[in-house]
């Protein structure tokens, strides 16, 4: 009964601090989580390493849906944008709030539209600034009861190579081409002016001057965005990530499924 009380104890302990507001207690709930689940493989087997496989199972949750879902999961080799209306605000908090402060940055509204992949459907609202020489969107996302939104800049040099700075909240799903520089900062920085000025520390500090930035074509930037993915696909094809299904689909393959698994452990590490 004592074993089970501090087990207990601890994961309502666990509990508490994930709900604080904080990331510090946030994530030391998360480290009793794992403290917890040592105890309990502890007590039931008498020994340390009966404690460790209680922690590491943590850390094989996420085979569960690569094995289901994820494994017969199949997704088109060439996917096209579609124009589309904007989808209820209400549904993606700051999403507005960035359209208005792209707008006031200077960029310019250029279209709305969206694509499906795998289930999950994603739609852009794309501008864009000639001074700036990038192209920044507003992408919300939508799968099952899950949305959200995310902010991106982008720019091109003149050796064809893409500079992107991004709060999406996720690791990639699929490698990125060398010639794709991606700076990822932390999902809770909403404000654009403040992602506008990362993308600048960004291209600084890879050495990018402003003059050797493309000027961005208003009428070409949902072509270059469909180009983008069939250069990712065709990369990751190469590298064993993906495999065709002979139908105009790809599916992973194992070395995918394990790709993947590690960017999960990534996201639990990252965003606990």
């Amino acid at each position: 009964m004592r074993s089970c009380l501090i087990v207990l104890g601890i994961f309502v302990l666990a509990i508490g601090l994930r709900s604080a507001r904080r990331a510090v207690w946030r994530k030391l709930g998360a480290l009793m989580f794992l403290v917890a689940s040592f105890l309990a493989f502890y007590y039931l087997t008498g020994s340390h390493w009966g404690g460790l496989i209680g922690v590491a199972l943590w850390f094989f949750l996420p085979w569960i849906e690569l094995l289901t879902r994820i494994r017969r999961m199949r997704l088109p080799m060439e996917n096209r944008l579609r124009s589309g209306e904007v989808p209820d605000p209400a549904f993606f908090p700051n999403a507005v709030e960035a359209t208005g402060a792209m707008e006031e940055a200077g960029f310019e509204h250029v279209d709305d539209c969206g694509w499906e992949w795998g289930g999950m459907k994603q739609f852009f609202r794309l501008f864009w600034h000639p001074e700036e020489r990038a192209v920044s969107a507003v992408c919300l996302c939508e799968q099952g009861d899950v949305a959200f939104a995310f902010i991106s800049v982008t720019s091109r040099d003149d050796a064809g190579r893409l500079w992107r700075t991004t709060n999406f909240p996720f690791s990639a799903t699929l490698k990125c081409p060398p010639q794709m520089r991606w700076n990822h900062v932390p999902c809770e920085r909403n404000c654009f002016h403040q992602i506008l000025r990362d993308h600048h520390e960004f291209l600084r500090k890879a050495g990018v001057r402003a003059d050797a930035l493309r000027v961005p074509d208003p009428e070409l930037i949902e072509d270059s965005i469909e180009a983008e993915m069939k250069t990712q696909i065709r990369h990751n094809l190469e590298a064993g990530i993906i495999r065709e299904t002979g139908d105009g689909f790809f599916e992973y393959s194992f070395r995918g499924l394990l790709f993947l698994w590690g960017q999960f452990i990534k996201d639990m590490v990252r965003l606990c």
